[in-house]
């Protein structure tokens, strides 16, 4: 990958995507804590999709007239400007509680922004100016019964450039931490893009890998323990044979942790649970908020 994906600004946003879901107040609430730990400003932003285009209707103008035809088009014409009128300002109303929700949560003076267009392509344009992207694992149109995981999300995890941070339902204090490391290329830059974020400062460390304990695994691991403990971490590490989804999620649970980070893509095992073709599995079952690192 090109180091031009790598390149965040140390002065970028944090930048909370928004809408109508069960998981806004958790999306702001994290948002705003990286915000704080980061000391980076934080823009509340909501994207207004393109609506559906309307299915083509049979050409009924020699049965009611054509100037009938031409009122009910001037209506169903005007019927469409009502509906973006109305959802562009339920999105203001969106933005300027959460706006009030941030700054309750200590963030400073936070921005609002309302964008149209799909969400990829919004935040690809914007991904200039931002340190980090928080959105919620599943959007307002997503089936919760079903755990299915929200379209825009496999999009925006396929798409942006930057660091991802994909919220659970609720927010809680993140006190420990975890890398889900199988000494790839694109977890050991995991690792570094920890060491270098005051993002996870100060907080417990582990590193999780799943497998067999394999020569090249155990030097990974060792160095990746070798590398943050020089940025101040004291790292655990745990090495546990089976299936990655089940070994992190197992461990999630046994050690109490707060926050996982993975490598949203890569050549590994762990890529084919975020991109390959049964993608998500983690992410689906994960119930505490995932890091997605480039």
């Amino acid at each position: 990958m090109s180091k031009a994906a790598y390149t965040i600004p140390a002065d970028g946003k944090v930048m909370a995507c928004l809408d109508a879901s069960a998981y806004t107040d958790s999306v702001v609430d994290h948002a705003a804590w990286a915000s704080r730990r980061l000391d980076a400003e934080l823009v509340c932003l909501h994207v207004l999709d393109r609506p559906p285009s309307r299915p083509a209707r049979a050409d009924y103008s020699g049965n009611i007239g054509i100037d009938t035809a031409a009122q009910l088009l001037e209506e169903l014409t005007e019927l469409d400007a009502q509906r973006a009128r109305v959802a562009m300002r339920q999105g203001r109303i969106l933005l300027e509680q959460a706006r009030h929700r941030a700054v309750a949560a200590g963030a400073l003076d936070p921005d609002s922004l309302q964008r149209h267009g799909p969400l990829a392509e919004a935040l690809t344009e914007l991904e200039a100016d931002v340190r980090l992207f928080v959105i919620g694992r599943r959007g307002e149109a997503a089936d919760f019964n079903k755990g299915h995981l929200g379209a825009n999300l496999e999009r925006v995890v396929r798409s942006v450039h930057r660091p991802l941070l994909v919220t659970s339902r609720k927010f809680r204090p993140v006190d420990r931490f975890a890398i889900a490391f199988d000494g790839s290329t694109t977890t050991r830059k995991c690792v570094e893009m920890v060491c270098m974020s005051p993002l996870l400062k100060g907080l417990d460390c582990h590193l999780i890998a799943a497998g067999s304990e394999t020569t090249a695994l155990r030097e990974g691991l060792d160095w990746a323990r070798a590398r943050l403990e020089q940025a101040g971490f004291e790292p655990a590490t745990v090495i546990e044979p089976g299936n990655a989804e089940h070994v992190i999620s197992e461990q999630i649970d046994r050690l109490h942790i707060d926050l996982l980070i993975m490598g949203a893509y890569g050549h590994s095992r762990i890529r084919q649970l975020i991109v390959g073709s049964t993608t998500t599995a983690l992410l689906r079952s994960c119930m505490i908020p995932v890091l997605l690192l480039r």
